[in-house]
């Protein structure tokens, strides 16, 4: 068999494994799932804060944070989970980048899911994984914040 018939197969069973994503969630969270904006780290020189948490469905995720003055500059992220975690982390990247740290605390698992256009029930918990790690971030960050303060008084 040849090279292109193993390249041709590969390629329509991908395209098929898609098709079944657009079914099952919907063509923005597979478009997500398969080409996901700001995925992987950001150099270590740029970044504020990094933290990482891992959900009740075994699924762990990573922001990664460039905070300047109370605003998000850059947010990417890693994590090992499905297609809609993959999905629903990028899209939190997308929500954040550019707004104030007050905007981003208050993104809630509803507004992720309404932006990826709904999540079925039983991926619902991916939005949640999503919120709990951006707050956990921030949350480190602000106490690093103000620790470094406390420290120059």
């Amino acid at each position: 068999m040849s090279e292109d018939y193993f390249d041709d197969y590969a390629k329509k069973l991908e395209e098929m494994i898609k098709e079944e994503v657009k079914k099952d969630y919907n063509e923005y969270i597979a478009d997500l799932c398969y080409d996901p904006k700001n995925w992987g780290k950001l150099p270590e020189s740029e970044i504020s804060v990094s933290e990482s948490y891992k959900g009740p469905c075994n699924d762990t995720m990573t922001f990664f944070l460039k905070i300047k003055n109370d605003f998000i500059e850059k947010a990417r992220f890693i994590t090992d989970g499905c297609g809609a975690t993959v999905a629903t982390a990028s899209q939190v990247t997308l929500l954040i980048e550019g707004k104030s740290l007050e905007f981003a605390e208050n993104l809630k698992p509803g507004d992720i899911e309404s932006a990826l256009g709904g999540l079925p029930e039983d991926h619902k918990h991916c939005a949640e994984l999503a919120s709990i790690t951006l707050k956990k971030a921030i949350k480190k960050y602000k106490t690093h914040i103000n620790h470094s303060i406390d420290e120059n008084k």
